[in-house]
């Protein structure tokens, strides 16, 4: 007796896992023909839970931390099933998965293909997305169930393809419904993490899953259509393109005797950039000359178009209807200097016939008190 006392203590079973991985969504418990014995004792800790499978069927879920005896009074459905009515002495079979509840982190969605959208500043184009999510087991049966199955060790890269899918499904269906240019998304990524997020719970809900946080980094647009964007912003950034180009060209002209040519490479770089030097102070200070008029779009048969110069900034064309609202807000006045094409100088407007009609509804100023 005290053999067999001995014996039966030393099979005392601890059911028990320690995670060493980072990746373990559920890991089933090895035990030779998956015999436990009775009295055993359960070991669940924090953020794990144990799911007692038998013959296939889903029994007793220990989904709090803590040591259980695993008796009759411990396993109510187990017991049911196996027939236990009153008590059982000897080994049971029953299969044990251990399911992680921690937070999988730093999961990465993007999208394999552009998705199609009808820009309304850009029109139709195409965009690319990706960012980060974290998910976790929220239901350990459910995922057991629909998911892991019998397998002894399921890991995350089981499911993290299938949530990607949900993730890019519905990305492409509320960047569509948004309508939100794609200029102003930047602003707005917040905003669709969380609305992604909350459209995409049922379906991994099903699983037993659910989405704690979801990030959308970037949202991108094709190369080719980028490159443009930047050519773009760079002519708003450089201003008028005649002076910009003119102010470049004398930069790089500027020392041409760096080179070979010694001093008369000197004389006539000198005298290049004096030239070009007057080429632009003309340009800068918006004189153009009969022998040089500025170039404009040839006006509409019967309607003088004039550009006017405002704050030190060339302006224009308008027509006289344009004009004629101009000088009633006060903008124009009749020292404003204007130019049409033919006209071999800057003039103001008082000195020029078109504008009488400008100015004939509009007060003089008030003479000086």
């Amino acid at each position: 007796m005290d053999i067999w006392k001995k014996l039966t203590g030393e099979l005392i079973d601890i059911v028990e896992w320690l995670d060493k991985t980072t990746d373990t969504l559920v890991y089933r418990f090895e035990r030779h023909n998956n015999e436990i014995k009775n009295g055993a004792k359960l070991i669940v800790r924090e953020s794990q839970a144990a799911v007692f499978v038998n013959e296939g069927q889903i029994a007793d879920i220990f989904k709090l931390a803590g040591t259980y005896d695993l008796r009759t009074q411990n396993l109510p459905l187990l017991s049911t099933l196996q027939g236990w009515k009153y008590g059982f002495e000897s080994p049971f079979k029953a299969e044990v998965y251990f399911v992680s509840l921690r937070q999988f982190t730093n999961n990465k969605w993007g999208t394999m293909n552009p998705i199609m959208l009808r820009d309304p500043e850009f029109g139709p184009i195409r965009l690319r997305a990706f960012g980060t999510y974290s998910f976790r087991i929220a239901d350990a049966a459910a995922f057991v169930k629909n998911i892991a199955g019998t397998n002894a060790r399921f890991t995350a890269d089981g499911i993290t393809e299938q949530l990607r899918n949900f993730i890019v499904s519905q990305f492409a269906d509320v960047l569509g419904e948004s309508k939100i240019a794609a200029l102003d998304l930047a602003a707005n990524y917040n905003e669709l993490g969380n609305f992604i997020r909350d459209r995409i719970a049922p379906s991994v809900g099903e699983y037993g899953l659910e989405i704690t946080s979801f990030n959308v980094e970037n949202i991108s647009l094709p190369p080719e259509v980028e490159k443009v964007l930047d050519q773009r912003t760079s002519m708003g950034i450089a201003g008028d393109l005649n002076k910009y180009m003119q102010f470049n060209a004398a930069q790089a002209m500027g020392n041409p005797a760096s080179g070979a040519g010694g001093t008369m490479g000197q004389t006539m770089g000198m005298g290049a950039g004096f030239a070009m030097g007057q080429q632009m102070a003309q340009s800068m200070g918006n004189a153009p000359t009969a022998s040089a008029p500025a170039a404009s779009p040839p006006p509409l048969p019967g309607s003088a178009q004039f550009f006017v110069g405002l704050e030190g900034k060339q302006v224009g064309p308008f027509d006289v209807a344009t004009l004629s609202q101009m000088a009633a807000s006060g903008r124009l006045t009749r020292d404003t200097l204007v130019w049409k094409q033919g006209m071999a100088s800057w003039t103001p407007a008082s000195g020029v016939s078109e504008f009488a009609s400008v100015f004939g509804s509009v007060p003089p100023p008030l003479p000086p008190g």
